[in-house]
């Protein structure tokens, strides 16, 4: 059901970390990063080619997802609870949900996570506890979609913080078409 979900343009959340239910959206606008117009900040570019953190994917997926529902500054409450926990950990077993994770001398210290349909990623969640950990993780991420064929790198939402790597917001009926496209071609996540 929720491959489904994804692939008519739907996603669930929880109010908070507590709440039972889910809840499905679909935003008017859907934040995307075109994977050709990815934009990599000078600085972050010296960071990813110091060395500074050991790179993997789905090395640590239900860890990176516990990181992500963790508190964090500026941010008390989460909207994965435990459901969210359990049905995602059934896609990773699946091979439709996947982590990029970044350590810190044998420390996992930032990572995201998310969903992929064809040749569609629905990044669902990032966190890091040190700086620029999750930065990384995005910028890997990105390229392992470019190197798959991947065509659609779905955020959800818009946010500052994504805008500052090429994200922008799309019509829902535009965000439909490109996920119909996207979901019907074949790509490939890297064996880990």
């Amino acid at each position: 059901m929720l491959l489904r979900a994804y692939a008519e343009g739907l996603f669930p959340m929880a109010e908070t970390h507590d709440s039972p239910e889910l809840y499905w959206v679909s935003p008017e606008k859907r934040g995307i990063i075109p994977l050709d117009a990815f934009h990599v900040p000078h600085r972050l570019a010296r960071t990813v080619r110091s060395s500074l953190f050991d790179v993997t994917t789905d090395r640590a997926f239900g860890a990176v997802m516990r990181g992500c529902a963790a508190p964090a500054p500026g941010r008390g409450e989460t909207w994965i609870n435990d459901e969210i926990l359990h049905l995602y950990a059934a896609l990773h077993a699946g091979r439709h949900a996947h982590s990029v994770e970044c350590w810190q001398s044998g420390e996992l210290v930032g990572g995201l996570y998310g969903v992929s349909l064809g040749a569609a990623f629905f990044g669902e969640s990032m966190f890091s506890n040190v700086r620029d950990a999750s930065k990384v993780a995005l910028v890997h991420l990105v390229e392992t979609l470019r190197q798959g064929g991947f065509m659609l790198l779905d955020t959800q939402f818009l946010t500052a913080h994504l805008a500052r790597f090429g994200a922008r917001e799309i019509p829902r009926e535009d965000y439909l078409v490109l996920l119909h496209q996207a979901i019907a071609r074949e790509a490939v996540w890297p064996q880990s």
